[in-house]
């Protein structure tokens, strides 16, 4: 049995979605997803009470930032300002970025430090096997391990989203955020924690490339409930007896 701890006055999650992807994709469903959320997670309003019941959650700050350029130094030197700025306290952070066409939306379990071997969109690699040779004990990613999972329970996270979602969209979870600029971030907030010994809850959400309205208005509730799943797995408290 158990709970939801609201205790915490007000929660905050960062969101993050791409600028623009090369000239084929000029409008990335990643940063308009994200600009498109509210500053505060809605109440709940459950569609079918018989699959989820409402929550009791505290207030939920939506805090987003983007587009973020599709570079990996943009990236490597944008991600320790969004965990260490003084002034917020983010509880949660969703990284969002665009996968293939297939109409499948998957939340990834675990980022990569290695095998970006494809250039970003001002054609530069990420150069890091030269870089760690040079670098040796002074590399960024010196010893952190070649993979790094969140902390976020993402199975039941999984579950309870599954639970708030229609029911004929597939939501999955994933192993392989795909060696590119996705990956790159995850991997890169989830160093940046482990570095600093602090919890890695962070999260990747890969969302289908259309950008018509349809697809960006299903982006957008998507996200919203896997913010409602995460803040609730996250407050879930074991009730002791």
């Amino acid at each position: 049995m158990g709970s939801l701890d609201t205790s915490k006055e007000e929660l905050t999650v960062l969101v993050t979605g791409f600028g623009p992807f090369k000239e084929q994709y000029p409008i990335n469903p990643s940063w308009e997803i994200t600009a498109s959320l509210p500053d505060y997670l809605p109440p709940d309003r459950v569609k079918d009470p018989t699959r989820q019941a409402p929550s009791d959650l505290p207030p939920v700050r939506i805090l987003k930032h983007g587009p973020v350029r599709v570079n990996y130094q943009t990236v490597r030197g944008l991600v320790p300002t969004l965990w260490d700025d003084p002034a917020v306290k983010i509880d949660y952070a969703i990284h969002i970025g665009m996968a293939g066409p297939q109409p499948v939306y998957q939340i990834e379990r675990r980022g990569h430090r290695d095998g970006y071997d494809k250039t970003d969109v001002d054609g530069k690699l990420l150069g890091d096997e030269q870089r760690r040779k040079l670098e040796g004990d002074k590399w960024i990613w010196n010893d952190v391990p070649s993979e790094l999972l969140t902390d976020l329970d993402i199975e039941k996270i999984h579950k309870r989203w599954v639970e708030r979602s229609p029911a004929n969209l597939r939501l999955n979870i994933s192993e392989d955020a795909g060696r590119y600029l996705c990956d790159f971030i995850y991997f890169s907030s989830l160093a940046h924690l482990y570095k600093q010994q602090r919890p890695r809850k962070v999260i990747f959400f890969h969302v289908p490339l259309q950008p018509d309205e349809e697809s960006l208005i299903r982006g957008k509730e998507l996200a919203l409930q896997l913010i409602r799943a995460i803040c609730e797995t996250g407050l879930k408290k074991d009730l002791t007896p």
